[in-house]
């Protein structure tokens, strides 16, 4: 590639990075409160193991706790409850 290749890609892909901020923003938000909810899991593991209530530590129930927070700790909760 010559030197104005490159200066078109950079415009390029500052551009299209422009255009994804928000879907790029809202998908790091996500990223981190799953993050979160998998610390919280992991931390809840121990506590669980007490009360007789184990949830796994994955992505999924990560995801759950992502999305929906607090409601959705319950929703796992009752779900395992059912599951029995």
């Amino acid at each position: 590639m010559t030197g104005w290749g490159w200066w078109a890609a950079a415009g390029a892909a500052v551009v299209v990075l422009a255009l994804c901020r928000r879907p790029l923003g809202a998908l790091c938000r996500l990223a981190v409160r799953s993050g979160l909810g998998l610390v919280f899991l992991w931390l809840f593991r121990g506590i669980g193991a007490l009360l007789g209530v184990q949830l796994g530590v994955n992505l999924f129930n990560g995801l759950i706790l992502g999305v929906l927070g607090l409601p959705g700790f319950a929703l796992l909760l009752m779900a395992q409850w059912v599951a029995r």
